[in-house]
């Protein structure tokens, strides 16, 4: 059962919310429940299997692909109070991917199963704009990183990373480890600790065990 703040959560994240009925705010309540992934859990991993639309309420998710050849590849990440819409992929028309989502933390989250939320949607023009517009924001987040691996070169695409990582974690001395950047750029590791170390021959980085730190971000900067 959802408690105050899960309903808090719902009118402040969902933009319609109090400009649909109270009938139709009680089918998406009723349609909606909360879980708590661990660190590492799959939440979502196959577009024939309609999850629903998961609200992240506490924690940290990535959403990513996998190549046939098994490499994978992040898209995006989401926050707290963040929106996926690529985990009802059954709502999305010609979607012809699998999308996976992972709990990078323990992640607590309500999930709005898709018939709940196709019901709303089905009459009310509001809900359909919003998940357009969803739709619209994450496939920009996903031709950002197409865009990433056709033409940047992969001294770019890891300053690019680094920065972002630095700004998630709000410090410049973050956790990392090689696998965990070679997965996110879709690279090979050794790709990646080829760069570091020159990064770090330049005074761009320090790297220790599980981590790094920026030492020059104008540096960096000047290499995106």
């Amino acid at each position: 059962m959802l408690d105050a703040s899960d309903w808090t959560a719902m009118e402040e994240n969902l933009p319609f919310w109090n400009k649909i009925s109270t009938k139709e705010r009680d089918t998406l309540v009723g349609g909606t429940l909360r879980f708590v992934h661990p660190k590492n859990a799959v939440v979502h991993d196959d577009r024939n299997k309609c999850t629903g639309l998961l609200m992240v309420l506490k924690g940290q998710l990535r959403v990513f692909i996998i190549s046939d050849t098994g490499k994978e590849i992040t898209l995006y990440r989401l926050f707290e109070r963040d929106v996926c819409v690529l985990s009802a992929s059954c709502l999305i028309r010609n979607i012809t991917f699998d999308v996976h989502v992972q709990a990078e933390l323990e992640t607590s989250m309500l999930r709005i199963t898709t018939d709940a939320y196709q019901q709303v949607s089905r009459n009310n023009p509001l809900v359909q704009e919003y998940t357009n517009q969803l739709v619209s924001s994450r496939f920009s987040d996903v031709m950002w990183v197409v865009e990433q691996v056709l033409f940047m070169s992969i001294d770019r695409r890891l300053a690019i990373h680094l920065l972002e990582q630095a700004a998630i974690a709000q410090s410049d001395s973050f956790t990392a480890t090689h696998d965990a950047i070679a997965r996110d750029l879709g690279t090979a590791r050794e790709v990646v600790t080829r760069m570091l170390k020159r990064f770090q021959e330049d005074g761009l980085v320090s790297i220790s065990r599980g981590g790094l730190s920026l030492l020059d971000r104008d540096g960096l900067y000047r290499l995106t």
